[in-house]
């Protein structure tokens, strides 16, 4: 194509158009104008991008290799600008571009960018400003992506510490409906024993020892089975069926307490009472089972949505950062139990509050935590604490885990860079943090040695602005 006629297209380019006449011709005469065939690759991840393509027509596509597969971040057509802009840092970029459409594009190489600036001032401002859209979406895509990615992470858990309680509350209830069963047949047989009202006190008063003692570390294992044992044989000694042991074992009252109500009862009696009371706290059992599941299903519900806040914009407001800091710790404790990794929380009750983003400041906790259950041993530990200093809020996440080798700590804040597996981790998580963490007017440091390894964040109390 002439000079003269790549200069009359120039023209009516959606991004450059507009440009005086005489920084259109430098481009026409300094580019290079060729066209490109379906599926040719016009830069490759890693590699040294030629320069700058201002785009005629067809469709070039950049493509980036995220955690769960390659996928499409944007694509260029008639009109606009892409590969290196001017001012612009980057050297290799974090993904490839490829031709989708047969295209046409002009290119000015890298080493004439420095020309391009002196000599095309308006152009130059034009595509500065792109570079900085370009960066912000880079960004609010990233983010976006780092949390479909942490969200991910959390429904995985999530429904595999969720499915623990309901399995449980689900066939504790179904065995409740047959011990309701057993429930009002022991009651059937207690009205047909003729209990006088003094037999009856006896009773109630082997029921409060039963069920209204003080609560007592449960008990598990050998000592129950000890327990089950001891009143299997005092069960044997008085003539009564000794398959309600079981029932009894687990419940405060001692054999003393058995002994009581059998001196105010006949043999015959001594069966149906002991029958009524095992059936009662087998039930009993089952409803504070049920309850507990119920109340752990409420907790992990309460800590998602106080993690994801769901129901709130994402404007800046005061945050208190203990419900994060727990929901956070809550919904990854899960993860933290599959290693045998034990999470120590300790935040002080009167950490004062900072301004922020509550939804991003979550990311960023559950990002450092993520990483730490990770980088821990089988069995090991990771602490989380908070303290106040001046006018800032400080928040350590340490594991003790091999550490950062010395020769990546300066690259582990880049993005895409990352030690984990192919489509195990995105590169973005400690990217993302740090962005936060820096919008927020705050700082975020790494100290690392083997055994100990330590992020730091440093927020104000004030927050961005």
């Amino acid at each position: 194509m002439t000079t003269a006629k790549l200069l009359e297209e120039l023209k009516t380019h959606r991004t450059i158009g507009g440009a005086p006449r005489e920084e259109l011709a430098w481009i026409a005469e300094h580019g290079h104008f060729r066209e490109y065939a379906q599926g040719e690759i016009v830069s490759r991840e890693s590699e040294v991008v030629d320069g700058m393509f201002i785009v005629l027509s067809g469709c070039i596509t950049f493509y980036m290799q995220r955690s769960g597969g390659i996928r499409r971040v944007f694509e260029s057509r008639a009109g606009d600008v892409t590969g290196l802009l001017p001012y612009s840092r980057m050297t290799t970029p974090p993904g490839t571009t490829i031709v989708e459409e047969p295209a046409r594009a002009v290119t000015i190489r890298r080493e004439d960018l420095p020309e391009m600036i002196r000599h095309c001032y308006e152009i130059t401002a034009v595509l500065v400003h792109q570079m900085i859209d370009r960066a912000r979406t880079f960004t609010s895509n990233d983010l976006r992506d780092e949390k479909m990615i942490s969200l991910g992470k959390l429904a995985a858990g999530f429904a595999h510490e969720v499915n623990n309680p309901a399995s449980a509350a689900l066939r504790d209830a179904t065995t409740l409906a047959g011990t309701m069963g057993s429930v009002e047949a022991a009651t059937r047989s207690l009205w047909r024993a003729h209990f006088t009202a003094d037999q009856m006190g006896a009773l109630d008063i082997l029921w409060s020892a039963c069920s209204d003692a003080p609560a007592t570390p449960p008990v598990s294992g050998l000592a129950l089975s000890d327990r089950e044992d001891e009143i299997m044989s005092w069960l044997e000694d008085h003539g009564v069926d000794t398959s309600l042991a079981g029932d009894l074992a687990r419940t405060p009252a001692t054999t003393g307490d058995l002994d009581r109500f059998a001196g105010s009862v006949d043999r015959a009696q001594l069966g149906v009472g002991l029958q009524w009371v095992a059936a009662h706290a087998s039930a009993r059992a089952l409803v504070t089972d049920i309850e507990r599941a119920a109340r752990r299903i409420h907790t992990l519900v309460t800590a998602a949505k106080g993690f994801t806040h769901m129901d709130r914009a994402p404007d800046v407001e005061r945050i208190d950062l203990q419900p994060g800091l727990r929901d956070t710790v809550a919904l990854l404790e899960g993860r933290a139990r599959s290693k045998g990794v034990k999470i120590a929380l300790d935040i002080p009750e009167d950490l004062p509050p900072i301004r922020g983003r509550v939804v991003e400041i979550n990311q960023v906790w559950m990002n450092l935590i993520d990483n730490a259950i990770d980088a821990a041993p089988e069995q090991g530990h990771v602490a989380v604490n908070a303290s106040h200093e001046g006018a800032e809020v400080i928040v350590n996440v340490v594991d003790d885990g091999p550490g950062v080798p010395p020769e990546i700590r300066e690259s582990i804040f880049d993005p895409f860079f990352t030690t984990k597996p192919v489509g195990k981790g995105s590169g973005l998580g400690l990217d993302i943090a740090r962005r936060v963490v820096i919008w927020h007017n705050g700082q975020i440091t790494l100290e690392s040695r083997p055994g100990h390894t330590e992020f730091r964040v440093r927020l104000p109390l004030g927050g961005p602005g």
